[in-house]
C-alpha cells in the first residue's frame, strides 16, 4: 500500500449513505448467509469447495469495510451510545437467546457462556473490541505491520475465548487496513483491468477450491485454534506460514471482489442499508431448521441437487431480512433508542464572539475628546 494518509480528525457522520458500499454490504451479506448455509453440507464435495471459496474472503471482506466505516471514531458521547444501543445490547440478546435456543436442543453450552461467543455474535463482539481500539490504530507509526504480527503470534499462545479474542486478533489487519483506506484507492479498484483480472482471480479461485478443497483442513479458516492444537496440529513455523497465506489470500481476493461492486444506486443499495437485520436473523433460521425440523440432514442424500436448492433458498431468505418491512419490525429490538439510559448531552452553543476592541485614536482625536471633557 502507499504511505497512510491522515485519518479523518472529525466525528460528524457523513450526510448521505455511500452507495458503493451498501452495494458491497449487500454481496457480502448473501456470501455469509450462503457460506452458513453450506457449512452443513462440507462433507459433500459439491460444498466443500463454494464454502471453502466464500469462507477464504467473505469475513475479510465485510471486516474491511468495516474498518474504513469506523475511520472517524474517536470515542465522543455520540458514538459511544451508537456502540451501546448497535452493538453491546444486540450481542446480549442474540448471543442469550442462541444459546438458550441450543441448549433446548443439545443441552449444550451448560452452563450459558455469553461472554464466549458460540457462533455469528462473535462479529459484534469483534466490531466493539476494534471499534475501542480504533484511537490506538490511529496513533502507531506502524499500524498495518503491527495488526499482521498480532494476527500471526497470537496463534502461539492460549488466548481464551472471551469475547471471541482468538478471531479477534486474527481477523485485526483487515479491520485496520479497512481504518486506512481512502475513497480514491477505492475508485482505483474500478480500473476495467483491475476488474478484468478480479473476474479471472475469483473464477481461478473458485475452480481450485472446487477441485483441491477436499484435502485441506477447513479449520484454519475459522481463525480461533492454536496452531499446536487439534485440528491444526501445525508448529510455529507452520502456523505462522499458514496464517500469512490466509491474510495474503483474503486481501487478494477481497480487493477483486470490491472492484466488481457496483458503483451506482440500485435495488442492492437500499437493502444493503439494512445488513444488519439480516445478519443477526438469519442464524436463527438456521439454527431452528436444523435442530427442530433436521432439514439439511434429511435433504443431503440429494447431493448436488441440495446444494445448489439451498443455495438458492439461502439468497431468497437473505434478501427477504433485508427488506424494509424486517427492518421496521426489528430496528427497536436491535438497535433501542436507549434514552434512559445515558445522560442528556448538552447542545453544543454556539461561541459568542469576544467584542471588537475600539479602534486606535490618532493624537488629535484623542486630544480634542480630553479637552472636551475638562
Amino acid at each position: 500500500m502507499s504511505p497512510l494518509e491522515p485519518l479523518p480528525t472529525s466525528t460528524s457522520p457523513t450526510k448521505e449513505r455511500v452507495a458503493y458500499l451498501d452495494n458491497a454490504r449487500y454481496w457480502v451479506m448473501l456470501l455469509v448467509v450462503v457460506g452458513h448455509s453450506l457449512t452443513q453440507f462440507t462433507d459433500m464435495d459439491s460444498a466443500r469447495g463454494v464454502y471453502v471459496w466464500i469462507y477464504s474472503f467473505h469475513m475479510p471482506f465485510f471486516i474491511l469495510i468495516s474498518g474504513y466505516t469506523a475511520r472517524r471514531y474517536m470515542g465522543d458521547a455520540r458514538q459511544v451510545r451508537r456502540i451501546v444501543s448497535t452493538l453491546v445490547v444486540p450481542y446480549l440478546l442474540v448471543e442469550t437467546s442462541l444459546q438458550l435456543i441450543t441448549r433446548h436442543y443439545t443441552g449444550e453450552p451448560n452452563p450459558l457462556m455469553i461472554l464466549s461467543p458460540q457462533w455469528l455474535a462473535w462479529f459484534l463482539a469483534a466490531l466493539f473490541v476494534w471499534r475501542l481500539t480504533t484511537p490506538i490504530w490511529r496513533a502507531l507509526r506502524y499500524p498495518i505491520t503491527t495488526s499482521i504480527l498480532i494476527s500471526l503470534l497470537v496463534g502461539l499462545i492460549e488466548v481464551p475465548n472471551v469475547l471471541a479474542l482468538p478471531k479477534i486478533l486474527g481477523f485485526l489487519p483487515f479491520y485496520v487496513v479497512g481504518l486506512h483506506m481512502s475513497r480514491e484507492r477505492f475508485e482505483r479498484l474500478a480500473a476495467p483491468r483491475v476488474r478484468a483480472a478480479s473476474v479471472a482471480l475469483l473464477g481461478s479461485a473458485l475452480l481450485i477450491c472446487y477441485v483441491y478443497s477436499k484435502h485441506w483442513q477447513t479449520d484454519w479458516l475459522l481463525w480461533k485454534q492454536r496452531y499446536n492444537e487439534d485440528p491444526l496440529r501445525a508448529t510455529a513455523i507452520e502456523g505462522m506460514t499458514q496464517r500469512a497465506e490466509l491474510l495474503a489470500i483474503g486481501f487478494v481476493l477481497t480487493f477483486a471482489a470490491l472492484s466488481l461492486v457496483p458503483r451506482r444506486r440500485s435495488l442492492t443499495t437500499a437493502l444493503g442499508g439494512r445488513t444488519f437485520y439480516c445478519y443477526l436473523l438469519h442464524g436463527y433460521l438456521i439454527i431452528f431448521l436444523q435442530l427442530q425440523f433436521d432439514v439439511f440432514d434429511k435433504i443431503s442424500r440429494f447431493g448436488f441437487a441440495a446444494v445448489v436448492a439451498t443455495t438458492i433458498m439461502a439468497v431468497v431468505v437473505a434478501n427477504l431480512l433485508m427488506t424494509s418491512p424486517v427492518a421496521t419490525v426489528f430496528r427497536p429490538v436491535f438497535e433501542p433508542r436507549l434514552t434512559w439510559l445515558f445522560r442528556v448531552t448538552p447542545a453544543a452553543t454556539k461561541p459568542v464572539a469576544p467584542p471588537t476592541p475600539p479602534a486606535p485614536q490618532t493624537p488629535e482625536q484623542s486630544g480634542q475628546r480630553t479637552a472636551g471633557a475638562g
